[in-house]
């Protein structure tokens, strides 16, 4: 049976797609067969951001719909093995997502599948609501903000209230921390919140700090899940978050300001 871990946040804009596409390639490199599910019905990013979008013919919805099935419809990346994609519908709108239908195919890719990444939209409208309720952890998104940490903290409440495990009295969902766009240099200069003031807030475990990184956006645009541009700083702690997830002690890193070296302050650099 499939692990199914929803990446959530109450907010939109904070790194959400970014951050499924790449725990799912990075739990893909650690051997695991893996497939990220899109659930944001009628925008549909995932597909962008893994560089499959001119692969795509049949979606979640015509699956949930019995007009295809998942061997007509998961995409699998040509860069990492073991990793498939379920896109969403670009043309239908959320309440396509039946609770039946969405447990079904969850049901057919858990008998295949190590692990299941539910790339879920922001909010707590039906299509994030659905992409939570199966869910065995979470994944919360938040950016070093105000705005961005209540939000979460909101979907947190859903978690906790809302999930099959909740309506069934089972133990609940395990909730992992992930914070993007962190700047250690903003953070000294209190325009943004630190790690600890994250945490204080939301009370949940710290998995992942991903610094921000221009190799982020370039990722993007390049359909590259950043995690595979191991250079990179956000690459790399992507790789720390996955190791993290899989039960692996690592050490944060890019929490603090570097230090420049004499070379670099002679010149500016």
């Amino acid at each position: 049976m499939a692990k199914i871990i929803v990446v959530t946040s109450g907010k939109g804009g904070v790194g959400k797609t970014t951050s499924s596409a790449a725990i799912g390639t990075g739990l893909a490199l650690a051997g695991k067969k893996t497939v990220i599910v899109d659930f944001d019905i009628g925008l549909r990013n995932l597909d962008l951001i893994m560089g499959c979008e001119r692969r795509v013919v049949y979606d979640f919805v015509n699956v949930i719909n019995g007009e295809a099935n998942l061997k007509q419809t998961l995409i699998k990346d040509k860069r990492v093995d073991n990793l498939f994609i379920l896109p969403a519908s670009q043309t239908r709108d959320k309440d396509a997502l039946t609770k039946e239908g969405v447990e079904r195919v969850l049901n057919e890719l858990s008998a295949e599948f190590d692990f299941i990444i539910c790339d879920s939209p922001a909010g707590i409208e039906s299509g994030a609501m659905m992409a939570l309720y199966f869910a065995d952890e979470a994944v919360v998104v938040t950016n070093p903000e105000v705005s961005s940490v209540r939000d979460s903290d909101r979907i947190l409440g859903m978690l906790s209230s809302k999930s099959r495990r909740a309506e069934q009295g089972l133990e609940g969902i395990k909730e992992h921390l992930l914070l993007t766009r962190y700047n250690p240099e903003r953070v000294l200069k209190g325009e943004m919140l630190s790690v600890e003031d994250v945490k204080e807030i939301l009370a949940i475990e710290l998995v992942g700090v991903i610094p921000e990184s221009q190799a982020v956006l370039n990722a993007s645009n390049s359909g590259q899940p950043v995690i595979l541009d191991e250079e990179s700083d956000a690459g790399q702690a992507y790789l720390d978050t996955v190791k993290r997830l899989l039960g692996e002690a690592v050490p944060f890193r890019f929490l603090t300001v570097e230090k420049k070296g004499f070379i670099k302050r002679l010149f500016g650099g």
